[in-house]
């Protein structure tokens, strides 16, 4: 049984270590070593978790057999339009194909859909295997992005949206 909760400023460290254990799997075949650890330290230090769930990040935790699992993080990117995006999404590998994924998503989609949200957006790479995964959630490539992330790295990815 999974078991979701929304995650509190004493949970950051079981965010990053989650991110830790998934990003290698996700990214090794996408971009390079030096890239995933330069886009952990950036995205997942505790200073930036904290200040993201100080400006309305909500982070869910996918928990089993009281083992955290997986995770999601997503806010409000334009109140007038009501677009939620979600910034983050992601499973242990030993989890995959289990459903974690596809719980946390409908739980996004449902807190999205009950703080009066329009529309859901999220970034993948493009070469990211977890674009099927969305687009089986109903979500489509709205337009195609080269991010600038520092330090001569770059994200090429792919905006996809959803109509909630």
């Amino acid at each position: 049984m999974i078991y979701l909760r929304k995650a509190k400023e004493e949970d950051l460290a079981i965010i990053k270590t989650l991110a830790e254990q998934t990003w290698p799997t996700a990214y090794s075949d996408i971009i390079s070593a030096e890239q995933i650890d330069f886009m952990l330290e950036k995205m997942y230090n505790q200073g930036e978790l904290l200040e993201q769930l100080r400006n309305g990040h909500t982070f869910l935790i996918a928990s089993e057999m009281h083992e955290d699992v997986g995770f999601a993080g997503f806010s409000v990117i334009d109140s007038e339009q009501r677009i939620f995006k979600l910034h983050k999404l992601y499973v242990l590998p030993k989890m995959h194909g289990k459903g974690v994924g596809k719980i946390l998503i409908n739980e996004v989609f449902d807190k999205v859909k009950a703080e009066g949200g329009n529309f859901l957006q999220l970034n993948v790479n493009k070469a990211n295997k977890a674009k099927d995964f969305y687009e089986k959630a109903s979500f489509y490539i709205k337009y195609s992005t080269v991010l600038d992330i520092g330090n001569g790295f770059y994200m090429d990815d792919y905006v996809m949206e959803k109509e909630i």
